[in-house]
């Protein structure tokens, strides 16, 4: 990936991360009342946060990229879309699962998890043989945050799509799900978790993952 390549994949990601936080500060408008959502506001603040590391990390991560990385970079960019979308099918897929049957089947899930994960592999395989297994685990992190990006674009999506809350005097109780608790209200909060979740844990996942296949893969012959 030369130079003038670098903003082709910077851009589009930012933009990406910087919806997602416009459509989560919709979502929990007025700011002044995150506290009642449990937690000091940690449940809305902690995926603002992660979306700013992540765009402070594109930004660094693409724009210093020599040739070999840049390379392994741009392919990772790619496997972490592909990555993205099977964990933006299984999020919309367990979804509809939850609403038609209760249960989604957990094939279907597997499935689609281990796309995600055997992608961040390849990508790591990648970066192994662009300048070896600490840059296999590097593009396989890499490959994760792109994916796990997407992954909370789909539950933020769901979120905004889902409307606004209906009005609570008691927003606390609905999140500790009491019995005059809002089930939309506690549905908003699992997903703002479970952004967080994302977006913290899958880059670790795919790091390990992506070490994994760096070493097992073999090398490239000269």
């Amino acid at each position: 990936m030369g130079s003038g390549a670098r903003p082709t994949l910077r851009i589009p990601l930012i933009l990406l991360a910087l919806a997602n936080l416009v459509v989560l500060g919709m979502k929990v408008w007025p700011w002044q009342d995150l506290s009642s959502l449990g937690g000091n506001g940690t449940a809305a603040l902690d995926p603002a946060l992660c979306l700013l590391g992540y765009i402070a990390v594109i930004f660094w991560l693409v724009s210093s990229s020599d040739d070999p990385t840049g390379k392994a970079l741009s392919a990772g960019t790619m496997l972490g879309l592909l990555g993205g979308v099977c964990l933006a099918a299984e999020i919309f897929f367990r979804a509809h699962s939850a609403i038609e049957q209760g249960v989604p089947p957990a094939i279907w899930t597997r499935g689609f998890f281990a796309v995600a994960a055997l992608a961040w592999g390849m990508a790591g395989v990648s970066g192994a043989r662009a300048s070896g297994g600490g840059m296999g685990m590097m593009t396989g992190a890499w490959s994760a945050m792109v994916s796990c990006l997407l992954a909370s674009t789909a539950f933020l999506g769901q979120l905004y799509f889902a409307g606004p809350l209906p009005p609570s005097t008691d927003p606390w109780k609905q999140y500790q799900g009491l019995a005059i608790g809002d089930p939309a209200t506690q549905a908003m909060v699992q997903s703002l978790n479970s952004v967080t979740f994302y977006m913290l844990i899958g880059p670790m996942v795919g790091a390990g993952i992506g070490l994994l296949f760096a070493l097992l893969a073999p090398e490239k012959k000269k």
